[in-house]
């Protein structure tokens, strides 16, 4: 059973940071593309930052480019957010999304097709106070 528990969220100040984690359990960690999608309240939930299998590939959205940085430890199962520089823009709620399928899968199209989805948590609420 796969499991996938996202953390790290809270209440931060605008130009604060903030370190999101997901700990993935239950699938080969390594042969899925995933990444960072953020839902606000009364928006559509847009894909922030993805990765590649063996992380050599990624993508950011315009609106956090520069300010936040996608990585993953294979051996440890985690996928990481670093979120530096933080807006009041970007408050919601964050989600850890794994590809439906295993093998290759660019980081743009799964950010930007917001589909395709087979695994994600409980997410993780970002507060940014302005």
């Amino acid at each position: 059973q796969v499991q996938v528990v996202e953390s790290g969220g809270g209440l931060v100040q605008a130009g604060g940071s903030l370190r999101l984690s997901c700990s993935v359990s239950g699938l080969t960690f390594g042969d899925y593309t995933m990444g960072w999608f953020r839902q606000a309240s009364g928006k559509k939930r847009e894909g922030v930052s993805c990765i590649t299998r063996n992380g050599d590939d990624t993508y950011y959205a315009d609106s956090v480019k520069g300010r936040f940085t996608i990585s993953r430890d294979n051996g440890q199962h985690t996928l990481f957010l670093q979120m530096n520089s933080l807006k009041p823009e970007d408050t919601a709620m964050y989600y850890c999304m794994i590809r439906r399928y295993a093998g290759y899968a660019g980081p743009a199209h799964f950010c930007q097709t917001n589909h395709d989805f087979g695994y994600w948590g409980q997410g993780t609420r970002v507060t940014v106070s302005s």
